[in-house]
């Protein structure tokens, strides 16, 4: 046995006990998180939020996660994400008590995962049998491709790392490796990913969704420019002339906005166009966009784009009191 494998654990029991639970075969390779990980705050973070996630998500359908390691490796919970996320019906049974059984559930609701991610195989950090032998690192790895594909806006903590072992069952005995990786990236990738993907995602994979969204955010802007008498209803040609906008952020950024440099009343596209750069402009240098944005697009009423623009001040505003 390679003497470096006894550094990873404190006790000789807790070695015993791990060989125990993780049977490796000769020739067999295997990658864990360390057992010292229960130390690190940051995992633990990501682990409760992901649980915290998962049973908001699946509160319809009573369905209660207390373990990540526990609770998924039949396959039943990531059956409930999958048809609950991603709108889709799998001809597999809901419970499935056997290993065998397990094992050809998870088999079809990953290949049905993996198509949905649209990852290539290199990029898979996880497998039938990971996820079966209820390997933390693969679950995690899952879990964060999922969320960040189906719901990018989730504040998911940045620069989680563990320190992993590599075992491997050699003719010499076990040998040991340590390294570090990376569960979730830098804060900067997540938001960039969460602002370039997650309107993408939801006009094109979520539809259903998108009138919900539309209602989140109409309730925001009506609890602001209400303020002055005003009213929206319909998000794609009230936003078009900038002046909604405009008056918005004066209302959530404190902006006194002179009458004389902008069009209360545009009467042409250029007017119009005049509006929404002022808005853009405001926004860039208060530091809410950090992203491109076509002002012709807003000005035809273009919905992405103009979501895009709300869900700036939204996500710095939404628990703005009244």
């Amino acid at each position: 046995m390679d003497p470096d494998i006894l550094n990873v654990f404190t006790q000789p029991a807790a070695l015993n006990q791990f060989l125990v639970e993780n049977v490796i075969t000769p020739g067999e390779k295997k990658k864990l998180i360390k057992p010292t990980a229960s130390n690190n705050p940051k995992l633990e973070e990501l682990k409760l939020l992901l649980i915290d996630w998962i049973n908001t998500t699946l509160k319809q359908e009573h369905i209660v996660v207390k373990s990540l390691e526990e609770d998924l490796y039949d396959g039943l919970v990531l059956h409930h994400l999958l048809e609950k996320l991603g709108s889709l019906k799998l001809d597999v049974d809901k419970i499935a008590l056997t290993e065998k059984k397990q094992r050809q559930k998870l088999s079809v609701i990953l290949e049905a995962m993996d198509k949905c991610l649209q990852l290539d195989e290199s990029q898979l950090k996880w497998s039938v049998e990971s996820i079966l032998t209820k390997d933390l690192l693969s679950t995690l790895h899952l879990l964060v491709a999922i969320a960040k594909h189906f719901q990018p806006s989730l504040a998911i903590p940045p620069n989680v790392q563990v320190e992993t072992i590599t075992i491997e069952n050699t003719s010499k005995g076990l040998k040991m490796t340590s390294a570090v990786e990376y569960i979730t990236g830098s804060k900067e990738n997540l938001e960039e990913q969460s602002t370039d993907d997650a309107f993408d995602e939801l006009f094109s994979r979520a539809p259903d969704r998108l009138d919900d969204v539309k209602k989140v955010f109409l309730q925001f802007v009506n609890q602001h420019v209400g303020k002055l008498g005003l009213n929206v209803k319909d998000m794609e040609s009230q936003f078009a002339d900038g002046v909604l906008l405009l008056l918005l952020i004066g209302q959530l950024e404190g902006y006194f906005l002179n009458l004389r440099d902008f069009f209360l009343t545009p009467a042409s596209t250029t007017e119009m166009l005049h509006n929404v750069n002022l808005a853009l402009d405001l926004l860039t240098d208060g530091g809410l966009l950090n992203f491109s944005v076509n002002s012709e697009d807003i000005v035809k009423g273009d919905m992405k784009s103009t979501m895009r623009i709300l869900y700036c001040l939204y996500s710095k505003y939404k628990t703005k009191e009244t």
